[in-house]
């Protein structure tokens, strides 16, 4: 179906203004028309879909997705998972993430170097379903830092869960290689991590050896990403302009100044799950609440609540997503971030809806394709049983996902329900 008439929905269309009943119609892989009311748009010719009072929305975004990640309790499990089966089981996730409404999702670091470039040229080429995406790099780190998986018997850097560098000169050598692969951006991990047995606080590369990476990402028109929990991780990526920043949970007031002064610039996908998660739901895998105490993530929660209340109020761009695909925040769980971005963090549904449809166009670099259901964007569309303004949750619900829209095309079509009365198709 080429052209396709939305009628009878409930219009969330993201650009901060109240839902409203209207229509939509998709010509080719665009909106063409949006308009209020019932009956407005000319039905000849195209697919007629009643959405029987359903929401039409924009379909999100996921702003620091890892999809080698693979639903398992540890760092080594996923870096030991065979290359064949693990390229299998990122097209089984990438599919995972499209069914659940995400159309589309930022990399935030790949297992092994050409994962997620090898599963990005697979989904722009239609082989497999996914989301539209952007793939990263292995995770860059120095030795003794988060990702350095090597061990004194065993010193082979190649085996590594991340890509281990020393000084500008090896920096540069890696990060010309992964440009050489065809990566969208290159992730640097500029702090520790609690599960790693590093202090979230601890920030172990230079700035020599940042300045480096960024540099030639710039030659070649790319981006930077970093894992950044410590306040001067956090200052590192103002001070080299790194766009992407993960987690800043630590941010001193110096650092949310440097970022409201430059917010322009950056994006936060903090990762809240993960803290919550791994403090308080992990003790099918070992972690229980004591022992998450123990190693500091009762206490990063609670700082990372208060530093990312202070950026929404200084209106620096926070963004949904992060870390899921490990046993406690398994892949397909995401949208749980919108509603803790609401019981956490303070913001009204809304404000989480457009954090992840509107600015998730912003970090994608496309503000005026995605994001939005507005005349003349793609058409990557949901249609939701119920009200995410009034219940952010059912977005975790996938039996309310009741159609799922990418680039104009149907990844799941709304006459697999229209046995139940709901909807209705037809040809006008």
């Amino acid at each position: 179906m080429n052209n396709i008439l939305f009628t009878n929905v409930r219009v969330l269309d993201c650009s901060g203004e109240q839902p409203y009943t209207g229509e939509v119609l998709v010509q080719g892989n665009r909106i063409s028309r949006v308009a209020r009311g019932s009956r407005v748009i000319p039905s000849a010719g195209v697919a007629v879909i009643d959405g029987a009072g359903a929401t039409l929305m924009p379909g999100m975004c996921e702003a620091h997705t890892h999809f080698s990640w693979n639903d398992q309790p540890s760092l080594s499990s996923i870096q030991r998972m065979p290359v064949e089966e693990h390229i299998l089981w990122c097209a089984h996730v990438a599919k995972r993430y499209l069914d659940m409404g995400w159309t589309s999702c930022v990399g935030a670091a790949t297992a092994k170097p050409r994962l997620d470039v090898v599963i990005r040229n697979a989904i722009e080429a239609g082989s497999i379903p996914g989301p539209r995406y952007l793939a990263a790099s292995q995770e860059i780190t120095v030795p003794g830092g988060l990702a350095d998986e090597t061990l004194p018997h065993l010193p082979f850097p190649e085996f590594s869960f991340g890509a281990v560098v020393s000084g500008a000169e090896e920096m540069r050598k890696c990060v010309r290689m992964f440009l050489k692969y065809g990566v969208d951006h290159v992730k640097l991990n500029l702090s520790g991590e609690y599960i790693a047995g590093i202090p979230a606080e601890l920030t172990p590369m230079t700035d020599d050896e940042i300045r480096v990476a960024v540099q030639e990402c710039r030659l070649r028109g790319k981006r930077v990403a970093a894992h950044a929990r410590s306040s001067e991780s956090v200052k590192q990526c103002v001070r080299h302009g790194i766009e992407i920043i993960y987690h800043a949970s630590f941010a001193d007031e110096e650092a949310l100044d440097l970022l409201e002064a430059n917010k322009h610039k950056h994006f936060v996908a903090p990762g809240i799950a993960w803290l919550i998660n791994t403090s308080h739901h992990a003790s099918q895998w070992g972690i229980t609440p004591e022992i998450a105490n123990n190693m500091g993530y009762h206490r990063e929660l609670e700082a990372a609540v208060e530093t990312l209340r202070k950026m929404k109020r200084r209106g620096i761009r926070i963004l949904p997503g992060g870390d899921y695909g490990f046993a406690w925040i398994p892949h397909g769980t995401n949208a749980k971030d919108l509603e803790y971005f609401v019981k956490y963090l303070g913001f009204t549904p809304m404000e989480a809806l457009l954090a992840a449809t509107r600015l998730g166009s912003e970090i994608m670099l496309r503000p005026h394709d995605l994001g939005q259901v507005r005349e003349g964007y793609l058409a990557d569309l949901l249609l939701v049983d119920g009200d995410p303004v009034a219940n952010i949750a059912i977005l975790q619900d996938r039996s309310r996902l009741l159609a799922v829209m990418k680039d104009g095309r149907f990844h799941r079509a709304p006459d697999a329900v229209a046995g139940r009365g709901r909807l209705g198709l037809s040809a006008a």
